[in-house]
């Protein structure tokens, strides 16, 4: 049975752990060369993935790192832009620099990237680009008004960008995961009754885990999702905030 990611090269943002590990983790067994791309160090080894340091908020940084990717391996045929961050509060108590910082890594960092990614895409004639979106960017929540922001606006983009880089006959197709609640380690410090009442909002009584996540991406990063585009996939046992 052929691999699902046979030869293709495949980077992934915030690549270091919780659902960008996932999703590397995930990638290289089915025939990818993945590239892990974070601030900060690998917390896993896997065969077939390479890091590299990378700040999403430097456009520089980030061109250069995809273009040594396409130096290297000619080709970049897979993109998760997966690397957020929060900085939580109500609206009268959020200031400019938790605003800020939010929309530069969540929103700014997506696009630094995918602008130099997706024309390289539409040169190769294909490709998939993976946008992690978030159920607070389609319903909202109390004291993120920053990352409601930004992943409401990766879903336009992710839109956006299916539109434009399918122009010219490239099948380059675009698509964003909004996950709900994840059990990675920003969750593992939340109380337990917390977790107990998010749990409680979803349709299946459960959290869900970064593999959950890093499957859907495969899907989507894969020829069987040939035909899938422009999409949003909300992997959220069924919850509603």
């Amino acid at each position: 049975m052929s691999k699902r990611l046979e030869g293709k090269v495949a980077l992934v943002t915030g690549g270091a752990a919780g659902i960008g590990a996932e999703c590397c983790k995930r990638f290289a067994p089915e025939g990818a060369t993945v590239i892990a791309a974070d601030l900060r160090p690998l917390t896993y080894e896997a065969e077939n993935v390479e890091y590299v340091e990378l700040n999403v908020t430097d456009a520089e940084n980030c061109n250069a790192v995809a273009d040594a990717i396409v130096a290297k391996y000619g080709r970049i045929d897979i993109l998760v832009n997966n690397a957020g961050i929060t900085k939580d509060a109500l609206i009268q108590k959020m200031t400019d620099e938790m605003w800020n910082l939010v929309i530069d890594v969540n929103l700014k960092g997506v696009f630094n990237l995918t602008r130099r990614v997706g024309p390289q895409m539409m040169a190769q004639g294909v490709g998939s680009i993976i946008n992690i979106s978030s159920v607070v960017g389609e319903y909202g929540n109390i004291g993120q008004t920053n990352y409601a922001a930004t992943k409401a606006g990766v879903i336009g983009m992710t839109k956006t960008w299916a539109k434009e880089f399918a122009r010219k006959g490239a099948r380059v197709r675009v698509n964003a995961i909004s996950p709900g609640y994840i059990m990675t380690d920003i969750l593992k410090t939340v109380p337990q009754d917390l977790l107990d009442k998010f749990a409680a909002l979803t349709m299946l009584g459960r959290l869900g885990q970064p593999e959950e996540i890093a499957n859907a991406a495969l899907f989507l990063a894969s020829d069987e999702a040939g035909y899938v585009t422009g999409h949003v996939l909300s992997v959220n046992g069924g919850m509603r905030l």
